[in-house]
């Protein structure tokens, strides 16, 4: 029987970082999951980040991929929300 079970790290930046307090997570999602998933998890334990839902980019394993990308154990999920400059 195959483990039911992935592990993966989340990098944040930006928003998510200043909400989590944090640069990087170490998650668990039961099979399948998608990037989406993720964002998904995070918002619901973080509220307030709901408004950069829809404008976050996704990154695994240092390639930009779409949000129905499903995530596999040991991947690297990278959380890209707009970034103002100045």
């Amino acid at each position: 029987m195959s483990e039911s079970l992935i592990n993966v790290t989340v990098k944040l930046f930006a928003a998510y970082q200043e909400v989590y307090g944090t640069s990087e997570l170490k998650i668990s999602f039961s099979k399948p999951t998608t990037v989406r998933d993720t964002l998904d998890y995070l918002i619901q334990e973080k509220p307030e980040l709901e408004k950069w839902r829809d404008v976050t980019r996704f990154g695994v394993n240092l390639q930009f991929v779409a949000a129905d990308t499903v995530i596999n154990d040991g991947d690297e999920i990278v959380l890209i929300p707009p970034v103002s400059g100045g």
